[in-house]
């Protein structure tokens, strides 16, 4: 029905950069809010960033200044700039997305995940 493919993870070095990217395609209406969540290994998951249809943005306290969510309406496309990024940041990082579907109703969909390593 709705898929949602993330892209863009791997090794990186302490200080790098990345972008993930979360592409939804399916039976779409319109995508309301989209996010990144993160979990690392032993940890729970945690919320790291949204953004609503009409733009605003909110980000956690500990990726604040560093990334920068953003989405592309046209191509139901989400993406994560991660910069200056730290040990403390590797993680599964994991995309959502509320989607009004074709024929009605509006349900939560997640990606499978892609695996960001921050190591030396």
């Amino acid at each position: 029905q709705v898929q949602l493919v993330e892209s863009g993870g791997g090794l990186v070095q302490p200080g790098g950069s990345l972008r993930l990217s979360c592409a939804a395609s399916g039976s779409i209406f319109s995508i309301n809010a989209m996010g990144w969540y993160r979990q690392a290994p032993g940890k729970q998951r945690e919320w790291v960033a949204r953004i609503t249809r009409g733009g605003r943005l909110d980000y956690a306290d500990s990726v604040k200044g560093r990334f920068t969510i953003s989405r592309d309406n046209g191509k139901n496309t989400g993406y994560l700039q991660m910069n200056s990024l730290k040990p403390e940041d590797t993680a599964v990082y994991y995309c959502n997305a509320q989607i009004a579907l074709l024929h009605g109703g509006v349900q939560d969909y997640w990606g499978q995940g892609t695996q960001v390593t921050v190591s030396s």
